[in-house]
């Protein structure tokens, strides 16, 4: 068993081998450099900077690059540079979108940019713009399906999700910035227009929003519904509500918008325009779930850069066991507890669907977070981080579910935290099956004094309603003791069953 645990050790540390990566992105609106740690399919933001300098204002009227956006966009960059030469990242993308890729001058940018800087734009195509987004996307919900939709300042590109990634794209000028001289219904017109030969090609149920309009319009949402979690990646709408949002919003002066508390004033100007492309979208793609993502063209950047054997990891898993390193005392604890539990919670009925085994194994890897907080406040603390923690691989109620499986591990309180927000993400039954399972976790962390090997001498099944605790031969003695039986009993009364304690 020992043995068995430094193989795994040793396979598992080497595709989580910690990586800097940084990225430049100068989009048609914003210049952004943002900074990554890669911990094998994990990626965790460590610095962004954004600079609003409208490249693509005038790109509608003119042709070209806005004179003011080339000087600020040259400014951000030269102060990038410096960042980046004291960051010292071991990988650095870059990307130029739409406005670099259609200006009369685009090139000419290009050049004062690497002249001025020693940065070499790389300046994407339409279909490769699309095609990141799409990867994007995936690499923060990888069973992501429908059709993406990047909109931009100068363009909105659309690609189709297929068994194996992004299978088609286009590009359609469809950016506030494309449609700058046009105002009232001949707006709302031309984007009708300009959508309608692409409509029957990108029909769907689901659409993948991606870009900050669409960002800002999600948590406009969360306030006028009240909704709990105030996080947007893979915030999800119906039809009707993404409606009712995209109407509301469409006719909202910008003093309103500036109102509305977690809206950007920096993109209250965009954010109406935003609206009516999402309204073509659902109208005449016949969209009935839209679902944000905050993951777009950086991260498909970053996923692209990843080995075949990191990228077909499971993003929620390496998220929280990259969570929990180097705070616990076995690396090697979450399997071997995924592993103990499962003969008891593989007998249940699913309530997550497929995604049950994941959500089990994910909550397994987090058993040792927490270990460096005070233990009056660790659960409380540790619920806090788990729900709202930027680790990709999740929806809201999956969320919900490991935060309250993370507080159970700590705690056989009751009580739970935010209450309310779980009630309405999920059910009684989902939020008992939490509790369980975080007992579950507690019991095997403290039954084994949190190793791997003391554990496999142990046994845990479910069978005809009786919870079943065993110890291999010769090792019953891990099993007696008060606070054994009382983590056993916690988890037989969640579960409904009676116990049974095998001391051979």
């Amino acid at each position: 068993m020992l043995a068995r645990a430094d193989n795994l050790r040793s396979a598992e540390s080497l595709v989580r081998t910690p990586r800097d990566a940084a990225v430049i992105d100068v989009g048609s609106n914003s210049v952004r450099l943002v900074l990554y740690r890669l911990e094998g399919r994990s990626i965790w933001t460590v610095y962004n900077e954004k600079v609003l300098a409208g490249l693509g204002r005038d790109l509608g009227v003119t042709g070209r690059l806005s004179p003011d956006g080339v000087t600020g966009a040259l400014a951000a960059l030269r102060r990038f540079r410096a960042v980046l030469d004291a960051a010292r990242p071991d990988d650095l993308f870059m990307a130029a979108t739409a406005a670099v890729r259609d200006a009369e001058d685009g090139e000419v940018f290009v050049g004062r940019v690497a002249a001025e800087t020693g940065l070499n734009l790389r300046v994407l195509s339409g279909q490769e713009e699309a095609r990141y987004a799409a990867l994007g996307v995936l690499a923060g919900a990888p069973d992501g399906e429908g059709v993406v939709g990047d909109l931009g300042g100068a363009s909105l590109e659309l690609v189709r999700l297929g068994p194996q990634g992004p299978i088609e794209g286009a590009t359609l000028a469809l950016g506030p910035f494309s449609l700058s001289g046009v105002r009232g219904d001949k707006l709302r017109a031309e984007i009708a227009a300009r959508l309608a030969p692409f409509a029957a090609r990108f029909r769907t149920d689901v659409f993948q929003a991606v870009g900050g309009a669409w960002r800002n319009l999600a948590l406009m949402h969360m306030q006028m519904t009240g909704y709990p979690l105030q996080i947007v990646h893979q915030y999800e709408m119906s039809r009707s509500e993404a409606l009712d949002a995209a109407r509301f919003v469409a006719r909202q002066s910008k003093a309103s918008l500036e109102s509305i508390p977690g809206i950007s004033k920096k993109r209250v100007e965009t954010l109406p325009h935003a609206a009516l492309v999402l309204e073509a979208l659902i109208e005449q793609l016949g969209l009935e779930k839209i679902v944000v993502s905050a993951y777009g063209l950086r991260e498909g950047l970053l996923f692209e850069g990843m080995t075949s054997a990191v990228r077909d990891l499971d993003p929620l898993i390496e998220g929280c066991t990259a969570l929990t390193a180097r705070q616990g005392v076995d690396e090697t604890l979450g399997p071997t507890l995924e592993a103990w539990l499962a003969p008891v919670f593989e007998a249940l009925p699913p309530l997550f669907g497929a995604r049950e085994d994941v959500l089990r194994s994910a909550a397994c890897r987090l058993a040792d977070l927490g270990t460096r907080l005070h233990p009056d406040h660790r659960a409380d603390l540790v619920f806090e981080q788990v729900l709202r923690a930027p680790v990709a691989g999740q929806n809201h109620a999956e969320r919900a579910f490991l935060a309250v499986a993370a507080f159970s591990r700590h705690t056989a309180a009751n009580s739970m935290p935010e209450a309310g927000a779980l009630s309405r993400l999920l059910t009684e039954a989902q939020r008992r099956r939490a509790r369980a399972l975080g007992a579950a976790i507690r019991l095997g962390a403290d039954l084994s004094g949190r190793s791997s090997a003391l554990l496999a001498q142990s046994r845990l099944a479910l069978k005809d309603g009786r919870l079943i605790l065993s110890a291999a031969e010769g090792w019953s003695d891990m099993l007696l003791g008060e606070q054994t039986s009382r983590r056993a009993t916690t988890l037989a009364g969640l579960l409904g069953v009676k116990l049974e304690i095998r001391r051979i």
